[in-house]
């Protein structure tokens, strides 16, 4: 936990801070969704239960998809090349997972919800440690051997947690969740998902809100995306009530915000609600704002989303990987 002291602080950067609808101030018109193609699909084997795509300082990418009990790994050339666990791993399984990220020093941390736990592999495969966790829904791992979950049974939005299974410090109160559209509040209360830079993102999943922390808990923005920034497609309908609940396989609903991915170049946020990607600056202003589909024309609600220097992949179930060219540059 935070000390008194840090905690009053961070109590007060709270409170001053306000849930903000921003005002467009970028080079499109405000409701203007330009749409974009991709240019081809990536690791033709990837498809359904797709939820989770890294890449390495190496180049190699770290794709989590059905039946969610090994991390694929492909090489830069899109080629596979190996998978966590594996024959390094000394038996160490993946009950089920549900999400996956990499350290600094190409640690692979998964969110093993079938295990109640963390497993965190070193880059050959080994285990290097695994930290119960009850019901981790999504994590973002840290410098200094430390990561942020977010789970199912928590009384706070955000816990930090070392490899020796030790929780240093937790952030974000439960009432802070929206409240889903039946009047309630779904168990997950949201994703968390991580920046090069360390901070921290928090979307949650029963509203289009993404809260920005550092990695000790500091709220540094908040961001709600007001419903005329995006449409609801006649088959999804209004995408600003949707909930998500996840108590077994992937349910086929999903949160507002179905997926979140930062550039760690500049630091700029793309967030996917239904088939659209909005792209914000690192304060969190509207740059603009696309409609993805296939080449053929097929519509994506993305489910990850990796930011790339000359591009954009973009993963969705049960479609698979595609690659777009950066419609920003």
């Amino acid at each position: 936990m935070l000390r008194r002291t840090q905690l009053g602080a961070s109590l007060a950067i709270l409170a001053a801070i306000t849930v903000r609808t921003l005002s467009p101030a970028e080079p499109q018109e405000q409701g203007h969704v330009e749409p974009v193609s991709a240019r081809a699909r990536m690791f033709p084997e990837i498809g359904p239960g797709v939820a989770a795509l890294k890449r390495d300082s190496a180049g190699r990418y770290y794709v989590l998809a059905a039946p969610a009990n090994a991390i694929a790994i492909y090489g830069s050339d899109g080629k596979r090349i190996g998978q966590i666990p594996n024959a390094n791993s000394r038996g160490a399984r993946i009950a089920y997972a549900q999400d996956v990220d990499l350290d600094p020093s190409g640690r692979i941390f998964v969110a093993d919800r079938g295990a109640n736990a963390v497993k965190i592999f070193d880059p050959d495969g080994s285990l290097a440690a695994t930290v119960r966790v009850v019901g981790p829904m999504s994590l973002a791992a840290l410098s200094d051997d430390e990561f942020a979950v977010a789970s199912l049974q928590s009384d706070r939005l955000v816990r930090i947690f070392n490899l020796d299974g030790k929780l240093v410090r937790s952030f974000g109160e439960l009432s802070d969740a929206p409240q889903s559209a039946g009047g309630g509040r779904s168990l997950n209360r949201g994703r968390i998902y991580g920046g090069s830079a360390g901070h921290i993102y928090f979307a949650f999943a029963a509203a289009p809100d993404i809260r920005k922390y550092d990695r000790y808990g500091f709220a540094l923005s908040e961001t709600s995306v007001p419903s005329s920034w995006f449409t609801a497609s006649e088959e999804g309908g209004p995408l600003n009530t949707i909930t998500i609940e996840k108590n077994g396989p992937p349910p086929s609903s999903k949160p507002v915000i179905g997926a979140l991915g930062v550039d760690p170049e500049t630091q700029r946020v793309w967030a996917a609600i239904g088939d659209e990607l909005i792209e914000f600056d690192k304060d969190g202003n509207r740059r603009a704002a696309y409609r993805t589909a296939t080449a053929d024309g097929v519509r994506i609600e993305p489910d990850a989303i990796l930011i790339e220097h000359n591009r954009i992949l973009v993963a969705a179930d049960p479609l698979g990987v595609f690659d777009f060219a950066r419609p920003d540059k």
